[in-house]
């Protein structure tokens, strides 16, 4: 019996070819300054979990199906009287991955759930915050094969953010077209 730990397919890709990519474009004078992928967010607004608290529920249990973590519900942070919303309802559910679990998830959506979006044609390069993170929009989510689509009452979609250690957008660009996702206007590369 071998005592070697399961290590995720991406976090071995990370280390043997990604950082070696990195640091021959960019230049650092030691593998430590490459950007490195920190956390996945995975964030999702529940629409009428005012009037029906049951939609929560049933939005949390799909992002744990999803990612394999436990989900918390967000709060709302103050009271709007035209919604209805009361400061501290639970208007939405969110989950947080990182280490195995983040890579895992990574690994299922780029080889997955993307492909399974009707007419992609890869995902847009515009979503970057200036300091390096990424936040992906996703419409349905029914792409994710965990979810049984004869269970679902209502689809809807929800932002996934992808936080790195990178300091500009190019870096984190590069970081995470390396790990795989599938950028609209690849940039070709002259070498």
């Amino acid at each position: 019996m071998s005592t070697t730990k399961y290590k995720p397919r991406l976090a071995d890709k990370y280390k043997k070819e990604v950082v070696p990519a990195l640091v021959k474009k960019f230049s650092y004078k030691t593998v430590m300054q490459t950007p490195k992928l920190e956390k996945i967010c995975i964030n999702r607004g529940v629409n009428g979990a005012v009037n029906d608290k049951k939609l929560i529920d049933v939005a949390i249990g799909e992002l744990e199906l999803i990612t394999g973590q436990k989900a918390v519900p967000t709060l709302s942070k103050k009271d709007i009287s035209n919604f209805k919303l009361r400061k501290g309802m639970p208007i939405g559910a969110k989950v947080t991955l990182r280490g195995e679990k983040m890579f895992e998830f990574l690994d299922r959506l780029v080889s997955v759930a993307l492909p399974r979006v009707r007419d992609f044609k890869g995902i847009s390069d515009k979503a970057f915050d200036g300091r390096g993170n990424y936040t992906l929009g996703v419409t349905e989510q029914i792409i994710f094969p965990e979810i049984d689509i004869d269970k679902v009452t209502k689809i809807t979609g929800m932002d996934i953010t992808f936080v790195t250690s990178a300091q500009t957008n190019e870096e984190a660009y590069e970081l995470l077209k390396e790990l795989g996702l599938p950028f609209k206007n690849a940039k070709k590369d002259n070498n």
